[in-house]
């Protein structure tokens, strides 16, 4: 980092046997599931920067489009000498447009799993705001985790959570996300959040299974993951990707299905699949905005603000806690 940018790391990653014991006990469920958290070693990470540059997927581009015409009136509800806390940080590409327009902020806090990632997102970001306070953080955001050490100046905590990542957590669990959030922001504290509006399944679709089939490559990635990690014979070219709107759910659902009948092992664990079988990598829950303002209300949230595009595509809100 910069010598002029107060800067430092704390790592809370995941360590190996909590990434394996999760796969273990993931394929021992029926139905199978892996946690779409896992998506992202550094060929994943990739992978979506090229999903999202992807005509068929819309959410990502309409997301930006609505920070940058917003960008004044959210940074001024977000308010002066905040503490922004983002999680799954990503490019930071949506966290510039915030750290343009925010007003004397104290610090930055961008929280990923993706350790080498986050380090190079932040040297980045150090390079080009060299006068910011940047706190890169390793960890699971989906479970318990402490902050840094918070600047004496801080008038408010400020979570960030884009790209409709809240999506991928089952109502109960996104719940439950958002009171822990409530906790750490404290009362008066904030959530600018992005969500994806429920719409067409045709393009809901789309945007899931591009012509392209990136997301099918990152989808699969999953599995050769596994195999660089730990050496398994969980092998890509024996599944293929599935994704598909539920609309009775209000969800997308990402799936990797077995094309034969076949046995893995997986250090010493021999799992068997069907022909058909398959492991759930990923939903993707759709809302509209009365449904997450309710979501909202129940786990200690207000909706302060929210703005959308003119196709109704995307929404993101300004909670607030109570």
């Amino acid at each position: 980092m910069n010598a002029g940018n107060k800067s430092d790391q704390r790592d809370a990653k995941p360590d190996q046997d909590g990434f394996w014991g999760e796969v273990l006990h993931g394929l021992a469920q029926s139905p199978k599931r892996i946690a779409p958290k896992f998506f992202y070693d550094e060929v994943g990470c990739q992978l979506f920067e090229e999903i999202c540059q992807l005509d068929e997927y819309y959410l990502t581009r309409t997301e930006i489009d609505i920070l940058r015409k917003n960008s004044t009136e959210i940074c001024r509800a977000l308010g002066p000498k905040c503490l922004l806390v983002e999680f799954g940080s990503g490019s930071n590409v949506k966290t510039r447009i915030l750290l343009d327009h925010l007003f004397e902020l104290a610090a930055y806090v961008p929280v990923d799993i993706a350790q080498a990632n986050l380090l190079q997102c932040s040297v980045r970001l150090s390079n080009d705001y060299p006068d910011l306070c940047i706190l890169p953080l390793c960890a699971d955001f989906t479970t318990d985790f402490s902050l840094p050490e918070i600047p004496a100046l801080v008038q408010r905590i400020v979570a960030f959570f884009p790209g409709s990542t809240i999506g991928n957590l089952e109502p109960v669990d996104a719940e439950a996300f958002l009171r822990r959030t409530a906790m750490l922001c404290g009362p008066g504290g904030g959530l600018l959040i992005g969500i994806d509006l429920k719409k067409d399944p045709n393009r809901l679709e789309r945007a899931y299974n591009d012509a392209r089939g990136v997301t099918a490559k990152f989808n699969l990635n999953l599995l050769d993951r596994i195999n660089r990690v730990f050496g398994t014979n969980l092998r890509h070219q024996n599944f293929r990707h599935h994704a598909f709107y539920n609309e009775e759910l209000g969800r997308i659902e990402m799936h990797l299905v077995s094309m034969a009948e076949q046995f893995v092992q997986l250090n010493g664990t021999r799992i068997a699949f069907a022909e058909g079988e398959q492991i759930t990598t990923e939903y993707s829950y759709k809302y509209s905005v009365l449904e997450f303002a309710d979501l909202a209300a129940r786990s200690g949230w207000g909706v302060q603000e929210f703005w959308t595009d003119l196709e109704h595509l995307f929404c993101v809100l300004h909670l607030v806690a109570r």
